[in-house]
C-alpha cells in the first residue's frame, strides 16, 4: 500500500505553489466552490496516472500564463521504504512530459501506470450513465490498466492497429488486401485478449457493485452490469474479412472492441432511462467502491481514494455511512473534499481521530489546527 506522505504542486491549474503533508488515514479538503479541491485532488491523481482525471491535453492543467507545470508526491510504501515520483510537463516543449521515480526517469509513462493505484469518486462520474458508451470504456480501461500492465499494452497496440487498418481503407485506389489480412489477424489476436478481461472484469464487479449499492441505498431493487461486444458473435479477423466490402465503402472500421459497451441496469432496464436521480447517484458510488475492492483484492493492497464532493452525490446519513466503512483498516489513505468544513467535521470526527483538515482558497491550503 502506498501513502502520499507531502505533496508539491507548482503552476497546476489554479494552484501557484504549495507544498503539503497529509494523514495516512483521512484528509478532508474544504472551501468555497472554485477555491482549488478538486485541482488538488486532481494533482493526486495525476501522479498515480500520469494525466488528468479530467481527460484532454495537458496544456489545460497549465496554469493560466504559465506554460508548463511540476508536481512531486513522496510516498510511504508497505515494506517501510518510500519513494518520490516527479512529472514535469510544458516548459520549453509544451507538449513535453517526463515521469520520474527516485530521480530515474521512467521510459514509458505506461510503466508508471498501476504503481500506485488511485480511485476517485467525483462528480463527473455521471457521464458514466449519462453519456455514450465511449466513457464507459474509459472507465474500464482505467481500472483494468492499473490492475494488469498487460492490458494496457493489448488496448494501445489495438488503437494503433486500428488507426492502421483505417488508413488502409482510406486508400481511394485499391486497398490493400495483403495489408488488410495481416492488420486483421494482428487485430484479432489482441481483441480476443480485451474481450476476455472486459468479461471477466464485468462479471466480477457486478457482485460487489450489487453489495454497496444495498449497503448505500438500503433498496431493494437489483442492480447488474452487462458487457456487450461484437466478440460475442465470434472472432474479430473473420468479422473484419466479411465486413471488408462494407467498411472499405465508409473507409473506417465497424466491428471491434473499440464499439464495447457496459450496460448498467435497474431491475433489469436501463438505469440511465428508468433510475431516479438518487438511484443513479448511488449507483455510480457503488460502482467507484466496487472498483476500489476489486484493485484491492488483486494487488493485496489498498488504492488511495479520491472522494471529490461525496455531498453532491448522496445526503448526510449515507456519506457518514460510507466514510464509517472506508475508515476500518480494510481502506487506505482517503482524500475527500466538501464546501462545509463544519459538515466533514462533524462526521469524520466521530469516526477517527487519525485525520487531517485543510482549506482551501484561491488556489492556496492552508492546515487547519485542531
Amino acid at each position: 500500500m502506498a501513502v502520499l506522505k507531502k505533496i508539491v504542486v507548482q503552476d497546476f491549474r489554479n494552484i501557484v505553489l504549495q507544498e503539503l503533508e497529509f494523514s495516512p488515514n483521512i484528509n478532508c479538503i474544504s472551501g468555497d466552490n472554485g477555491t482549488g479541491k478538486t485541482n488538488l485532488l486532481d494533482a493526486v491523481w495525476y501522479l498515480s496516472m500520469t494525466k488528468s482525471s479530467r481527460g484532454g491535453s495537458d496544456r489545460f492543467s497549465f496554469r493560466h500564463g504559465t506554460g508548463g507545470f511540476a508536481l512531486a508526491g513522496t510516498y510511504a510504501l508497505s515494506d517501510g521504504s518510500s519513494t518520490r515520483v516527479s512529472i514535469r510537463a510544458g516548459g520549453s516543449e509544451p507538449s513535453s512530459k517526463q515521469v520520474r521515480r527516485d530521480d530515474k526517469t521512467v521510459g514509458r509513462l505506461s510503466d508508471h501506470i498501476g504503481e500506485i493505484p488511485v480511485v476517485m469518486v467525483s462528480p463527473a462520474d455521471g457521464a458514466l450513465v449519462s453519456e455514450s458508451a465511449e466513457e464507459r470504456r474509459r472507465f474500464v480501461n482505467s481500472v483494468l490498466s492499473q490492475m494488469d500492465r498487460s492490458y494496457l499494452f493489448d488496448v494501445q497496440k489495438y488503437n494503433k492497429l486500428l488507426s492502421q487498418r483505417n488508413a488502409v481503407l482510406k486508400d481511394a485506389v485499391c486497398p490493400s488486401s495483403q495489408m488488410l489480412d495481416v492488420l486483421e489477424e494482428m487485430m484479432g489476436e489482441c481483441a480476443t485478449r480485451i474481450w476476455e478481461a472486459r468479461r471477466s472484469f464485468a462479471a466480477r464487479l457486478e457482485p460487489q457493485v450489487e453489495m454497496f449499492y444495498h449497503s448505500i441505498s438500503s433498496g431493494q431493487e437489483r442492480v447488474g452490469i452487462e458487457y456487450r461486444s461484437d466478440l460475442d458473435k465470434g472472432g474479430l479477423a473473420a468479422q473484419l474479412k466479411e465486413s471488408r466490402n462494407r467498411d472499405s465503402a465508409l473507409r473506417y472500421t465497424l466491428a471491434g472492441v473499440q464499439r464495447d459497451d457496459f450496460l448498467f441496469t435497474l431491475d433489469g432496464y436501463p438505469i440511465r432511462k428508468c433510475g431516479s436521480q438518487g438511484q443513479q447517484k448511488s449507483f455510480l458510488v457503488a460502482l467507484k467502491f466496487a472498483q476500489y475492492e476489486l484493485m484491492k483484492n488483486d494487488s493485496g493492497h489498498a488504492p488511495i481514494l479520491l472522494l471529490d464532493d461525496l455531498f453532491d452525490k448522496l445526503d448526510m446519513t449515507r456519506v457518514s455511512n460510507l466514510l464509517s466503512m472506508v475508515a476500518s483498516s480494510d481502506f487506505g489513505q482517503i482524500f475527500i473534499t466538501d464546501s462545509n468544513k463544519v459538515r466533514i467535521r462533524g462526521i469524520v470526527d466521530g469516526i477517527t481521530a487519525d485525520r487531517a483538515y485543510f482549506e482551501a482558497a484561491g488556489g492556496a491550503f492552508s492546515k487547519i489546527d485542531e
